[in-house]
């Protein structure tokens, strides 16, 4: 079943568009299932999960993280990522240089944007993201362990494709005034979309598309 939904949303989804597959509270063996049907990029959202989960499985996936990233929890995912795609402030951004110094690791990284009205959605507001992004530019020690790739941004739960378009044309627009004020970073990426409003994020300029219920059905715990 893992395999023929991976299928079908692979068949949607233009090439040039990475599809992570968020296995978040998935059991290991739909985590190989959907390795086994040829999927290599997934996604966790609680570090402790994914630093159980990443052992077990081969070293060839690729590991994103997703989700709310607590300073404490960094050590469990920085040996595992390939990319953290929740940035969403300097302290959490110098907590990952730090162990990815301790891990002796280069980690590529995102920084999340809050397109959202939901209070419960987090993110950096466009003072903080300059600020970070000057912060940033103006530490070398953090250049040589972190590469910033792009943006991530969620949008509102809700109906009205609308307010979604508008949010993700808001992520876009950024990216285009970014790559104008900030020329030495590729702004590459641009993470957005899920389950539910994927087709919309990839209408207004996607790369990185998550989805984890499409794919992997309910929760199981």
């Amino acid at each position: 079943m893992i395999a023929e939904r991976l299928a079908e949303i692979r068949s949607q989804i233009p090439e040039q568009v990475q599809l992570v597959a968020v296995s978040k509270f998935h059991p290991v063996e739909s985590v190989r299932e959907a390795y086994e049907a040829g999927q290599r990029l997934f996604g966790e959202n609680r570090a402790q999960e994914l630093a159980e989960k990443a052992p077990q499985l081969p070293e060839d996936i690729q590991w994103h993280f997703i989700g709310t990233l607590q300073r404490n929890k960094v050590k469990y995912i920085v040996p595992y990522v390939s990319l953290i795609e929740s940035v969403d402030s300097e302290a959490l951004l110098q907590e990952i240089v730090k162990q990815a110094n301790r891990f002796d690791r280069q980690l590529r990284i995102l920084l999340q944007y809050k397109i959202a009205q939901e209070e419960s959605k987090s993110g950096l507001d466009h003072t903080e993201l300059l600020a970070l992004v000057d912060h940033y530019l103006a530490t070398p020690e953090w250049r040589e362990r972190i590469t910033i790739c792009g943006l991530m941004g969620m949008a509102t739960l809700t109906a009205d494709k609308e307010q979604i378009r508008h949010e993700f044309d808001t992520l876009r627009a950024l990216q285009t005034e970014l790559r104008e004020r900030y020329p030495e970073i590729s702004w590459d990426e641009l993470s957005m979309g899920m389950s539910s409003d994927w087709p919309l994020a990839v209408e207004a300029g996607s790369t990185i598309v998550r989805i984890g219920t499409a794919i992997f059905g309910e929760r199981q715990y």
